[in-house]
């Protein structure tokens, strides 16, 4: 049987001529049937090949011609040939019958006689030799065999190609390898064989004809199943894990193989399944949309090659979780889970920065974002499933006629998200700017999102904050005291110069920050932009020092030089701190000693009154 026999041809049905029950077909494994992933059977390579030419003689064939004439020559046939797989290296797979014969062929050194030695874990190499000295199957020039015939060594003339026959009756597991070596000293006898060079192996499974029609059904743990999100040949063996865009299609890609590996050569149906009722189709190259949840084929045999199920949204912008279940002859071959994104459903805004007056001042680190887009805000859209969905263009975002203000006079969009499949990257946003008037304060605008395609609009309100740049600040501890190995909180409130919280795009500046018998977390120094639009920044300290702490009362100073060199003040937080021990005073023990004489002398008057009543 050719290759272009054993080619899979899946022809649709409709699913309505499915009739009850799957049909199953299990055929005889062919005897030397044409391997998927077979060595070249027309030209002879300086590595090791086994014959895998289609073979109905009967019998296995060693002949071999010159490599040098033309295609055809190579005559080689093994007999019985179950499986091969595409390797020519030393890490060859191959399966034949007990009643079969592997036939391996290879070529000498091009410039000079070669020892070939050929040696088996088990098994008999054959007698007869094919070579090109006289073009038919003839003994070697010189053959030599180990006792029971698990060890050939052929001296073969230069440029010769040469075939032999390697069988046994018993059912199990054997390797075989093949040493070459163009000096004799390498490869002087028996003995030494394996001084060569070893140019090729083969791990050869032995089985029976009835184990063999049994492997021949589909094997689940062989077979190839993957998800793309693009058509195409299958170019890897793992899962694409992206959520496809709105109005796209996933792909279910598949190679069926048996139980030896070998691609399948059973006929029977193919039939795949959705949930959700998500649209399918199916072939074996590009095809259009599907208009069932359910598509039936009737496969005739393949070879490895590409089968793709085609997955789409039942409703147009509508979002899309769908379970994949692909069957062959009844048995489940792979269960995939995919997603297809919905359209744009919801709008919100995070992040939103406090922008300068008269202008749209823009930092890449606005809010400690540190994403790499200049921005002063971020629009995250997703879809009714909470899915992210990608807009087309920046243009498609407005301010709604009407909502803009004399504090804000206008928004843009300026850079589209692009990681759509993470919850935690930054980049999951896209980011925008707004534009702000003269006068400080807030003011909320409604922005819209108009889809280019659909003309579907998304609407929500962004309540955008202008101020001036930092003027001064203040500085304080969330408490007035602490333990050692406390947490400790230092809030910094920046102002402009009308004692509004200041923008959070302009610098603050540079830094000194003292704080005795405290630590720093946070980091200081070039403090580039406020972390939060209220116009402050917040440090964290523990606690104590490397060296240890003393108890008291200290004074810190927290200096921005750019800000106090011109309007601010530095700024002096007072705090005290202990280390945890017994803090208790004199004075507390002596005020302890009077309270308890003021309750003894209490309970000896109720004493004395108790007495007088009696």
């Amino acid at each position: 049987m050719s290759k272009t026999t054993l080619r899979k041809r899946i022809s649709l049905v409709a699913v309505t001529a499915l009739t009850a029950g799957v049909l199953s077909v299990v055929s005889a494994p062919v005897a030397s049937a044409n391997i998927a992933g077979n060595n070249p059977v027309d030209a002879v390579t300086t590595g090791v090949n086994v014959a895998t030419g289609s073979n109905a003689t009967g019998a296995a064939i060693v002949e071999m011609k010159g490599a040098a004439t033309a295609a055809g020559v190579n005559l080689a046939r093994s007999l019985g040939l179950v499986y091969k797989d595409a390797s020519s290296t030393t890490a060859q797979t191959a399966t034949v019958l007990t009643t079969g014969a592997l036939v391996l062929y290879t070529l000498s050194d091009v410039a000079s006689a070669t020892n070939i030695a050929f040696v088996a874990t088990g098994g008999t190499w054959g007698t007869t030799i094919g070579d090109a000295v006289v073009g038919t199957a003839s003994p070697s020039n010189t053959a030599t065999f180990s006792n029971d015939r698990s060890t050939l060594l052929a001296s073969v003339a230069a440029s010769t190609a040469v075939a032999v026959s390697w069988s046994t009756s018993t059912v199990g597991t054997y390797t075989l390898s093949v040493y070459r070596s163009s000096a004799s000293a390498n490869i002087a006898g028996l003995t030494d064989v394996t001084d060569g060079t070893l140019i090729g192996a083969v791990t050869v499974s032995v089985v029976t004809s009835a184990t063999a029609t049994a492997a021949a059904a589909v094997s689940v743990a062989n077979s190839t199943c993957v998800t793309d999100n693009t058509n195409g040949a299958i170019t890897s063996t793992s899962d694409d894990t992206d959520v496809v865009a709105n109005g796209n299609p996933w792909y279910v890609k598949y190679i069926l193989r048996d139980g030896t590996g070998a691609s399948n050569a059973t006929s029977g149906n193919l039939v795949a399944t959705a949930t959700n009722g998500a649209l399918l189709s199916l072939s074996n190259g590009t095809q259009s949309a599907g208009t069932s949840s359910t598509v039936v084929g009737f496969d005739t045999g393949a070879v490895d090659g590409l089968d793709t199920v085609r997955i789409d949204q039942p409703t147009a912008g509508a979002p899309l979780t769908t379970t994949v279940t692909i069957q062959f002859n009844g048995v489940t071959v792979c269960t995939k889970t995919v997603t297809i994104r919905g359209a744009a459903d919801k709008m919100t805004f995070a992040n939103i920065g406090t922008v300068d007056l008269n202008g749209a001042d823009v930092n890449v680190n606005w809010l400690g974002q540190g994403g790499g887009y200049s921005g002063h805000y971020n629009i995250l859209l997703t879809d009714s499933a909470g899915n992210i969905v990608v807009p087309n263009a920046t243009t498609e975002f407005s301010a709604r006629t009407g909502t803009t203000t004399a504090t804000v006079t206008g928004i843009a969009v300026t850079t589209l998200a692009t990681k759509i499949d993470s919850s935690s990257s930054q980049h999951r946003y896209s980011q925008g700017t707004f534009t702000c008037g003269a006068t400080a304060g807030s003011s909320t605008v409604t922005v819209d999102y108009t889809n280019s395609v659909t003309g579907k609009i998304v609407s929500a309100p962004l309540t955008a904050r202008c101020a001036d740049d930092p003027s001064t600040y203040t500085a304080s501890f969330d408490k007035a005291s602490y333990r050692q190995g406390e947490i400790a909180t230092l809030t910094l409130k920046f102002l402009d110069s009308k004692g509004n919280p200041a923008n959070s795009m302009d610098a603050v500046g540079a830094s000194s920050i003292i704080l005795p018998m405290m630590t720093l977390v946070s980091a200081t120094g070039a403090a580039t932009t406020l972390t939060d639009n209220k116009g402050e920044i917040i440090y964290t300290l523990t606690v104590g020092t490397t060296t240890g702490i003393t108890s008291g009362t200290y004074t810190g100073i927290v200096d921005f030089t750019a800000l106090t060199a011109v309007a601010a003040t530095k700024q002096l937080p007072t705090y005290a701190v202990t280390t945890g021990g017994d803090t208790t005073t004199n004075a507390d023990v002596l005020k302890s000693i009077v309270a308890l004489i003021a309750s003894i002398n209490k309970q000896i008057q109720a004493l004395q009154k108790l007495i007088l009543k009696r």
